[in-house]
């Protein structure tokens, strides 16, 4: 092969010490170039307005081929200036040749060339497109931050509806809306007192069962469940004295609910305008107490005759109407339920868990006899229920099985979340707060997100914008670095005999 056709092949990441390994620039250039580059910056500051100087003075580093093409553009701009030898005298004519001349000796200008392509392609052009690429990741996790805010948000309303569902509110007052659900426990608990009459055969079937297993004679057997069976769900009063009262005086519940009420100035009182002064009538004058000024005495009338005499409106003593008296026998009848005691067995914390607890001691009860009846062959059964009364062996397993559906639907009433939220504010006002700011966080939260979710959209539109602006740059860096690697492969081939050279390592780089 011809030697003048061989190429010559330079990787880009060695091409320095390629030129300094063959003599075509010195090991000292760096030195060289810092006195070129405050040339340039000095030279820089007084330039001709031009469009083409401006777009090689934008963009990138300026280098010698650079500041060829701009001494080509001061011989059209600077050309007044020449003189009859053909030499100019315009300072900026002259400061830009001396540049060039500084590039030009001992090959300079090639070196911080090939240096300039080097840092371009290994770190400019590849910091870019990195730029870029975490632009759009970042994008893509502001979409699913988005997504996943949006979500959210959904989540944390159904838990709040579900959890205003549960309570049986709406969730748009909650305070006034729970103290308004506090007004149905009466209708609620009357439900209950009702539902449980028709407990009165599993009660029954239980008493006689511990009548034949217990040697009592009449064991107390469920007396809460009882009372309310036949009384319904009465004061407390009632339960521990026997008797009605005569009146009742239910404590209040102190529930604060300033905070979902909206102040607005129309609620202050309005005492006028302050400016103006009370009307108390004429003040100038003296108050005419009804007195004989010339004597300065009070005329108190004459007491001492009959017509005059004051009449207090009493007749005789005979006449006197009398009222009689009625004096009630002492203890507690004709009393009035205060407190506690006026609050309905159901209502009363300590009662209605006494009331509960004989529920589920019936309940239990009827669950161990339904495993036994439902129990084929056991002989210890048959032998233990020979001689018990026909109420204790005169039932199925059928009945008790219906007995306690009866019985757990009763518990069930008392046991639902709306109930348990009732029973907790009704004994602690101050669990209205706890459970509106337990709902309010779950709205908190959603708001949160929503937060989070304006700021990852404008997270996502800053990046993009970057983005947009990036890739301008990128492409102009890589047209610049194309121009770089084409001058610096025409120079070197020029210095051996124009063959041709290829700076290898930069195509990957170069793309787009």
């Amino acid at each position: 092969m011809d030697e003048q056709n061989m190429p010559i092949d330079i990787h880009v990441g060695k091409l320095v010490d390629w030129l300094i390994s063959r003599r075509h620039v010195k090991r000292e250039w760096p030195e060289d170039v810092r006195i070129i580059r405050e040339k340039i910056n000095n030279a820089i500051q007084d330039m001709p307005e031009h469009p083409e100087i401006t777009r090689l003075l934008s963009g990138t580093y300026i280098n010698y081929f650079h500041c060829l093409k701009i001494v080509e553009i001061l011989k059209e701009t600077e050309k007044d200036s020449k003189n009859i030898l053909g030499w100019y005298g315009s300072q900026r004519m002259k400061d830009w040749q001396e540049v060039i001349r500084l590039y030009e000796k001992d090959n300079v200008y090639l070196t911080e060339a090939a240096q300039l392509l080097v840092r371009n392609v290994n770190y400019e052009v590849p910091g870019i497109k990195r730029q870029i690429a975490k632009g759009s990741q970042i994008q893509q996790e502001c979409d699913r931050k988005e997504a996943d805010c949006i979500k959210g948000i959904a989540d944390s309303k159904k838990k709040y509806l579900q959890m205003c569902k549960q309570i049986g509110i709406a969730g748009d007052k909650i305070k006034h809306e729970l103290i308004d659900l506090l007004k149905t426990l009466p209708e609620e608990f009357s439900a209950v007192a009702e539902a449980s009459k028709n407990l009165s055969s599993a009660r029954q079937l239980y008493s006689d069962f511990l009548s034949f297993t217990v040697d009592e004679t009449e064991p107390e057997c469920l007396p809460l469940l009882k009372f309310i069976m036949e009384h319904g769900n009465v004061t407390t009063y009632e339960w521990l004295y026997g008797e009605a009262p005569c009146s009742i005086e239910e404590p209040q519940l102190d529930i604060v609910l300033t905070d979902e009420t909206d102040k607005t100035a129309d609620d202050q009182i309005n005492f006028g305008d302050a400016g103006e002064t009370i009307d108390y009538g004429d003040t100038s004058g003296e108050i005419d107490f009804g007195t004989d000024l010339a004597s300065g005495d009070i005329d108190w009338g004459n007491l001492t005759e009959g017509p005059e005499a004051i009449d207090w409106g009493i007749g005789a003593i005979d006449d006197i109407p009398t009222v009689d008296i009625v004096v009630e026998e002492s203890g507690i009848a004709g009393g009035v339920a205060r407190d506690s005691e006026a609050l309905t067995l159901l209502y009363h914390k300590k009662t209605r868990n006494q009331f509960i607890d004989e529920l589920y001691e019936l309940e239990g009860f009827l669950g161990q006899r339904l495993s036994e009846l439902e129990t084929e062959g056991s002989v210890f059964s048959f032998n233990q229920f020979t001689n018990a009364p026909l109420s204790v062996q005169d039932h199925t397993a059928d009945q008790v099985r219906v007995m306690l559906s009866q019985v757990k639907s009763v518990v069930a009433k008392l046991s639902t979340t709306k109930m348990q939220h009732l029973f907790l504010i009704s004994s602690s006002p101050r669990y209205v707060d706890r459970l509106a700011d337990s709902l309010k966080s779950k709205l908190a939260i959603g708001d949160k997100l929503a937060e989070s979710q304006i700021a990852a959209r404008q997270r996502k539109q800053d990046t993009a914008e970057e983005q947009r602006s990036l890739m301008p740059k990128l492409a102009l860096i890589i047209d610049r670095t194309k121009e770089l690697q084409s001058h610096i492969a025409e120079h070197i081939s020029k210095r051996y005999k124009n063959r041709p050279v290829n700076l290898m390592g930069a195509y990957i780089s170069m793309q787009l």
